[in-house]
């Protein structure tokens, strides 16, 4: 049985040697790599890595775009026992220095000229790196630095090697175990120096396995594989699924080329982040504004239809015959060339991940027919966690534990894992690895969460920022705060509820946005405060609160965080008075203190209050700026239970 990516590799090769296992558009032609000619070709790379030196247990660096020769040589260097560490293509050299002298790297794969003057730039301060190898050999004529080959060069040393030690690489792939790493995965290192993740053969293809179960993938499947080989999805989705299922990855031209090989390939599976999802969407509305009256009269009449039973239809639920037939005549004039033109008319299934969702952009995808699923995991974990199976969609969870996978929330609301898909160790950091594995093998995910009635996992905040409401209730203020700054009009908010019998909310209205809307209603005002202050827009704000709290009475642990009370502040929170970080985050401790009278009078139910503020003019001058402030309490709902 193959439990390795390079028996996998072995095994197709076998089974289906003149089937297509990769595709590369070059000069605006598809060229194919068969499954013998992958195994040929790895074999080859592997036997001239050994000639060159290259030894189980080290690692070699692979930075480059989306191409057939960097994914055979992930598995060239796992058929030596040796462990691949992808890097971010567009990362500049420094950035690079810390991953290549972290994993003592001796070996690059570079992809071209660009990536190669890196690597010979960091040579100076990674003194140990001693050999490049590149793929496109364009602009590299002339370069004659020692320990630099192509990948042509080294496939060439690699057949020599063969003839003298024939056995070579099949002894080796034969000694790779499934718990041996077969990749190192560098964090983005937002919250402190980088971290490399070491993920095993069985973690991986474990992971891949539940996946390829849950969504049927096949041999027959086409994907795009665009997104960075660094990145972890791209590692489940083009290495790890690709040779468990065996289905075909296709590389496109270019970065700018992606939509226009996406519409020749028509993939049957596909992956992206919710931007690109919504960059998809935008087109498709420019494109509309422009069409002829009747063609978005028609658009306008058959999304109607979509929105009402299209998500219906694609889950397989009874619809209405009547429904049923405008429906398929929509997906005739409609849906159908929507697709066509975002080059998802093929897909059998989509996911999306890696940041949150808008529901209106998940339902008008499910609507028009395209199977868009979200997904949750993360580094750590082989990007696998939860998966949404087809008709248990909601869209405001990232579905089930995957199959291998057990859930747990602790004490504190975080999301502890369990399971096939969990990282083996972080690269020479015990330290790290030991603060998020505890004793009983669980990995905290940082991130906090919900579980529904049907073992649907919502995440809502990041759980060092997770409170409780003195009932005990989970109290997530950057969950709340989202929903709030969902609406036009309102630019931020700020959420208090903590130890305290309910929330409570601070707003700042978007000036210029409900400023538009006073114009427009013939509301005469006289800047921020008085506008802020009317009771036309108090009520407005009344109504944006009142449907936030109908959303969270309808979401399972959040029923009781539903917003009671609100006040306008009479002044934008601004990050020259403090109250905000420079990148807009909230500066909540400091809010607390200075407005603590506005605080104490929401929770003590006073129905207004005076404020006077300091403030801080961009000009540099000082002043006062004083209202007194309605306060609204806010329309509260019964919790709606099994709301999806």
């Amino acid at each position: 049985m193959a439990t390795t990516f390079p028996s996998l590799l072995q095994k197709h090769a076998r089974q289906r040697p003149g089937d297509p296992a990769l595709r590369e558009k070059e000069y605006g032609i598809w060229q194919t790599w068969s499954w013998q000619r992958a195994e040929q070709e790895v074999g080859w790379m592997a036997a001239g890595l050994a000639a060159l030196g290259f030894a189980p247990g080290q690692n070699l660096a692979i930075v480059g775009d989306n191409r057939p020769h960097l994914y055979l040589m992930f598995l060239a260097a796992q058929a030596l026992r040796g462990v691949p560490v992808p890097m971010y293509q567009d990362a500049v050299a420094a950035e690079m220095a810390f991953v290549l002298q972290d994993a003592e790297v001796r070996f690059v794969f570079a992809e071209n000229q660009e990536q190669v003057d890196k690597m010979l730039e960091l040579r100076a301060s990674v003194p140990g790196l001693a050999h490049i190898v590149y793929d496109d050999p364009r602009g590299l004529r002339n370069y004659d630095q020692p320990g630099l080959i192509s990948v042509d060069e080294l496939m060439a040393l690699g057949r020599r090697h063969l003839q003298q030690h024939p056995q070579r690489v099949a002894e080796s792939i034969a000694a790779v175990r499934p718990d041996d790493v077969a990749v190192i995965l560098y964090t983005s290192g937002t919250t402190g120096r980088p971290k490399g993740v070491c993920q095993t053969h069985a973690a991986f293809i474990g992971s891949a396995e539940g996946g390829v179960v849950t969504d049927g993938l096949n041999s027959a499947d086409n994907v795009l594989s665009y997104l960075p080989p660094a990145w972890v999805g791209d590692f489940l989705f083009s290495m790890a699924q690709w040779l468990v299922a065996g289905f075909t990855i296709n590389c496109p031209e270019s970065a700018e080329t992606v939509a226009i090989d996406m519409r020749e390939i028509g993939p049957t599976y596909y992956f992206a982040p919710p931007r690109v999802f919504e960059g998809m969407l935008t087109s498709v509305s420019i494109r509309m504004e422009d069409a002829a009256r009747a063609k978005q009269w028609m658009h306008r009449r058959f999304m109607e239809v979509a929105r009402r039973v299209g998500a219906d239809i694609l889950d397989g639920r009874p619809v209405p015959f009547g429904d049923r037939l405008l429906y398929g005549l929509g997906n005739v004039l409609v849906y159908g060339p929507l697709k066509n033109a975002m080059g998802l008319s093929r897909i059998r299934v989509a996911y999306t991940a890696g940041a949150a969702i808008g529901p209106d952009l998940f339902r008008f995808f499910r609507s028009i027919g395209v199977n868009l699923k979200q997904l949750y995991g993360q580094t750590e974990t082989c990007a696998y966690v939860c998966i949404q199976k087809n008709g248990q969609v909601k869209l405001s969870s990232v579905g089930q534990a995957a199959p291998g996978i057990e859930l747990k929330i602790a004490d504190n609301g975080e999301v502890l894992v369990k399971g096939v898909s969990v990282l083996k160790e972080y690269y020479k950091r015990p330290d790290a690895t030991a603060e998020v594995m505890d004793a009983a093998g669980w990995f905290h995910t940082g991130d906090a969460g919900v579980l529904d009635h049907d073992g649907h996992l919502r995440i809502i905040d990041r759980a060092k920022d997770v409170g409780r409401l003195a009932g005990g209730a989970m109290f997530a203020p950057n969950y709340i705060e989202n929903k709030l700054k969902f609406f036009p009009q309102i630019k931020e908010a700020v959420c208090f509820g903590h130890e305290r019998p309910q929330v409570c909310a601070f707003i700042n209205i978007d000036f210029e946005a409900v400023g538009n809307w006073a114009e427009r209603q013939g509301l005469p005002y006289a800047g921020y405060v008085d506008l802020a202050g009317k009771p036309e827009v108090l009520k407005m704000m009344a109504e944006c609160v009142e449907q936030v709290n109908a959303d969270l009475a309808a979401e399972e642990g959040m029923e009781d965080t539903q917003v009671a009370r609100f006040l306008v502040l009479h002044k934008e929170l601004d990050p020259d008075d403090d109250e905000l970080t420079r990148t807009r985050k909230v500066r909540r401790g400091f809010i607390a203190e200075k407005y603590g009278v506005l605080i104490d009078a929401l929770y003590t139910g006073k129905a207004e209050q005076f404020i006077e503020t300091a403030v801080k003019f961009e000009d540099g001058r000082t002043g006062k700026v004083s209202a007194t402030l309605k306060i609204i309490d806010a329309k509260l709902f019964a919790p709606v239970r099994g709301a999806a």
